[in-house]
């Protein structure tokens, strides 16, 4: 993830037409953001609008089905405590004419309860003595099944004086449902007959609602033809329902349901409508909104190719011929047919490149014959004026002669002048260039008869870095004379090498000598810092009129000529302790030389 947002941030740093694109996006976010906000706020009132008017029908409704109820329990409690029903089903006990005549009367009177409500649908009462079902919609009939007879008077018996509801699908033996038992397809009523009696029979009332006039309440409150509504007990299962629903009550994610509870019954009202009808002018709105936003960012895409091609494309050009410039290609030119002021930059670009061409072929030999006189200059200050046969012969003459030291000391000058004077190579590796140092450094010690001691620390992957030859021999030269002289035992020389960064070489030569002085370590610091902040040419230049600092100005000198200005110098002193000087060569410029 990190990876991805710097490709981005990457591109958009580096590419002019994804920045104005990206710039002509940015204006049209703050449209963008403004429209779908209004869109979905527009959504959300129409859903709450909506959820406010079905709650208000719904509880019209639920008040008119609680109206219905309470009609329905004042008829079913006039019927069992009518003491004139409850006297004719006491008496009788089994088949009989009489029976038959009482079971006529009151059904007649039945008949005349269901005529006055019209959300009754039937009325029936069974006899538990007889087990005869005394109903309005098929008047009298005997009940056989033992479960079911069990079923009613255990009914009879828990409901006591009290009022509960009967589903038409509910179990009552035998396989067969409480509303095949009684011929009806709805909810009922059932309560016990003879109130207020204690010792009354288990004779039970069933009043069974119209189910036709309930669902026409329903249906008045259908807002679609996909929507349902449906009215549940408290238990939560449907009782009566309206719409495309088939009793399933579960709700998926694209619908929207509004429910109602009853004070009264704790029956609940819950209606639910597809939300695509009810979103379906604001889904007009947004997709016109989305199609707005789609052509938006075209246009923007549009434009910031037409604005890109107009003006950023010659300045990629114009870019681009300026990189293979800076890369050493100086051919390059850039084919223009504007007459603006791109054009006019381009043209002057290509007559940029014409004269720096012609400059450069006209100057580069005589700076570089400059440079390489200045560099043999140099190193002409540092080589012997004697001559290795001279040296060879004295070196012969201590050795007959029996002087050891001398011999020694000869034969060590003799190698140092011999590599000194090689006009082949000018670069040794620094392996081979601490080899050649030590001959300088034996005949040192063997001056200041071995007062001091002298340790290589070379790391392995830094030997074998090529540096200019004697470049090394002034630093040590410093060390031995101002460090080691007067010293008549313990000196230490530290020549030390390694790879820093990947990058540069560090080379050091430490002291354990004297130290300098601050005010003398100011001076030379600001002698350095002068140096650095000249031009090259002026560098051995001014080596003919200072002779003061002549090692480390050489040896600065050479290596700016060389390495060129990544190249530096520094030097560390404490008093009573010693000096550290170090160079920093880099090492691209190293494998180049």
């Amino acid at each position: 993830m990190n990876h991805l947002r710097r490709k981005i941030a990457e591109k958009f740093s580096r590419n002019i037409q994804t920045r104005l694109t990206g710039y002509f996006l940015l204006i049209l976010l703050p449209l963008v953001i403004i429209s779908l906000f209004a869109v979905e706020r527009s959504r959300d009132i129409l859903y709450e609008q909506a959820v406010e008017r079905t709650e208000m029908a719904l509880a019209s409704a639920l008040n008119h089905f609680d109206l219905a109820l309470q009609n329905v329990e004042e008829i079913s409690t006039l019927i069992a405590a009518d003491p004139g029903m409850n006297e004719l089903l006491n008496k009788n006990s089994s088949s009989s004419p009489d029976l038959i005549v009482d079971f006529a009367f009151i059904l007649g009177q039945l008949s005349n309860s269901v005529s006055v409500n019209r959300f009754v649908s039937q009325i029936s009462i069974y006899h538990q003595a007889s087990n005869m079902f005394v109903s309005t919609n098929f008047g009298g009939r005997k009940l056989n099944s033992e479960p079911q007879q069990a079923w009613l008077v255990e009914s009879a018996r828990s409901n006591g004086t009290g009022i509960s509801y009967v589903m038409a699908d509910y179990p009552v033996g035998d396989g067969q449902t409480f509303g095949k038992m009684i011929g009806t397809d709805t909810f009922s009523l059932i309560r016990s007959m003879d109130l207020y009696n204690s010792e009354r029979q288990s004779n039970l009332l069933i009043v069974s609602f119209n189910k036709n006039k309930l669902l026409n309440i329903l249906k008045t409150l259908l807002p679609s033809e996909n929507s349902r509504v449906s009215l549940l007990n408290e238990k939560g299962e449907v009782i009566i329902e309206t719409g495309k629903g088939g009793g399933d009550t579960s709700l998926s994610e694209d619908e929207m349901e509004v429910t109602k509870d009853s004070d009264y019954s704790s029956w609940r009202l819950a209606l639910v409508q597809p939300k695509k009808e009810l979103y379906e002018e604001t889904d007009q709105l947004r997709l016109y909104t989305f199609t707005i936003i789609g052509l938006s960012i075209l246009l923007a895409l549009i434009i910031s190719w037409v604005v890109y091609s107009g003006i950023a494309s010659p300045v990629l050009k114009l870019s681009r011929g300026m990189k293979k410039l800076s890369h050493g290609e100086m051919n390059v030119q850039i084919d223009t047919k504007r007459k603006d002021e791109f054009g006019f930059l381009i043209q002057s670009f290509n007559r940029m490149v014409s004269v720096q061409k012609h400059l450069i072929e006209d100057h580069y030999e005589q700076q570089l014959r400059l440079t390489t006189t200045e560099l043999k200059f140099l190193q002409s200050q540092i080589n012997p004026h004697f001559l290795y046969n001279t040296l060879d012969s004295i070196y012969w003459t201590a050795k007959n002669y029996e002087a050891e030291e001398i011999s020694e000391m000869v034969m060590n000058l003799s190698k140092f002048f011999r590599l000194s004077l090689n006009k082949g190579r000018e670069v040794f590796s620094i392996e081979e260039s601490v080899t050649h140092l030590h001959y300088y450094i034996r005949i040192q010690q063997l001056r200041f008869l071995d007062n001091f001691s002298v340790e290589y620390q070379l790391d392995e992957e830094s030997k074998g870095i090529p540096i200019l030859k004697l470049l090394l021999q002034p630093l040590v030269e410093n060390a031995i004379i101002h460090g080691m002289e007067g010293k008549t035992a313990g000196g230490s020389l530290i020549i030390a090498s390694k790879i820093e960064r990947q990058q540069f070489v560090r080379i050091s030569v430490q002291d354990n000598g004297p130290g300098i002085a601050s005010e003398r370590l100011q001076y030379i610091c600001h002698e350095l810092s002068l140096m650095r902040a000249r031009s090259i040419p002026s560098l051995s230049q001014d080596e003919e009129n200072i002779k003061d600092l002549f090692g480390l100005r050489n040896v600065f000198t050479r290596m700016r000529l060389y390495y060129g200005n990544e190249a530096d110098m520094t030097i560390n002193s404490t008093l009573g302790m010693g000096t550290v000087v170090t160079i920093l060569i880099p090492l691209d410029r190293c494998a180049s030389e």
